[in-house]
């Protein structure tokens, strides 16, 4: 009797013991990833991290992104899960103060210090761009903005311009956001000229005549030293610039270009003027009160802009984290 209630109490742990072991908890990195793959068929080319669980505003769920890229494609997933680890929860949940910008998140992460600009310091609109010299939507946004924002705006708004190209569609964009970070280097104001020319060049440029090209533009300009030019793009001395300025847009999770930031306001799309002159006069006006945004704001924000004198900055919104 003894034995037979011993091998009972023995199955019933053994088989309490494999229950056990067949639980899966989300917290668990390689479950995680390997869940997230089926869920959204990411196969072995796609690179897939994930993230060490953090705080969340939910009682009972920790946060935890899943991270995918391929090449310069990059995504994110953020998840709560369960403190168990047995549920997970799909979503971006993001919390707004009242007292606060609303767009106080972007505007911490917009870094313009040493990026190209033109328009007005101190201006109550700044307006960033994340562009693609490769990119048709990018040539088409570049000339609405050349045309109109600074004759429109030659004292409200201040330009600048960030680098990021999209390697896996756009075979010859690295090469020339490379090259007018050279051309950036030599002569500040030569930029605007690059940006202008090889934007109305591009259905002439291949992988393999874009250097010719940039190099033959350069010598009809004055104010380049184009074998200069030519030693700056053969040793990529600007890598590290155009790669700040591509982890700049991960950041704030730009997924495609052109993408502008209009004080903060995300506008993820090429965009006709009447619609980007309505935003604009929007800020222009609301500024004149709020002063939450902009250069000449004296708040909390902080985009990099050498020589301004900027404010203590208080605790921001709550946020998932």
């Amino acid at each position: 009797m003894f034995r037979s209630l011993f091998c009972s109490v023995a199955v019933f742990l053994l088989c309490a013991a494999s229950g056990l072991a067949q639980t899966k908890s989300a917290l668990d990195k390689a479950t995680m990833e390997a869940y997230v793959r089926h869920m959204f068929v990411m196969d072995k080319k796609i690179t897939v991290q994930v993230s060490d669980p953090k705080p969340s505003p939910f009682a009972g769920y920790l946060q935890v992104t899943v991270s995918a890229s391929l090449g310069q494609a990059h995504q994110d997933f953020p998840f709560l899960v369960s403190k168990d680890g047995a549920k997970i929860v799909q979503g971006n949940f993001t919390f707004f103060d009242v007292n606060q910008n609303p767009f106080n998140d972007e505007l911490a992460k917009l870094k313009t210090d040493g990026a190209p600009s033109t328009g007005t310091s101190g201006a109550p609109v700044v307006i960033v761009e994340f562009s693609d010299f490769e990119c048709p939507y990018c040539k088409n946004e570049a000339e609405v903005l050349r045309k109109n924002l600074l004759a429109a705006y030659p004292k409200d708004v201040h330009f600048y311009y960030k680098q990021f190209p999209l390697d896996s569609l756009h075979p010859w964009a690295h090469t020339a956001a490379l090259a007018s970070r050279c051309v950036y280097r030599q002569n500040a104001d030569a930029f605007w000229a690059y940006h202008d020319w090889i934007f109305d060049k591009q259905s002439d440029i291949t992988p393999d005549n874009v250097k010719a090209k940039i190099i033959e533009w350069a010598k009809s300009q004055k104010n380049l030293d184009s074998a200069q030019l030519g030693s700056c793009m053969d040793s990529k001395a600007t890598t590290a610039e155009v790669d700040k300025d591509i982890a700049d847009g991960h950041a704030l999770k730009v997924d495609s270009t052109p993408t502008l930031f209009i004080n903060g306001r995300r506008v993820a799309s090429a965009v006709d003027w009447p619609t980007l002159r309505s935003i604009i006069d929007y800020e222009i006006d609301y500024q004149k009160t709020a002063k939450n945004a902009g250069e000449d704001c004296g708040c909390t924000v902080k985009l990099n802009v050498p020589g301004l004198t900027q404010a203590a900055e208080p605790p921001g919104p709550p946020a998932i984290q």
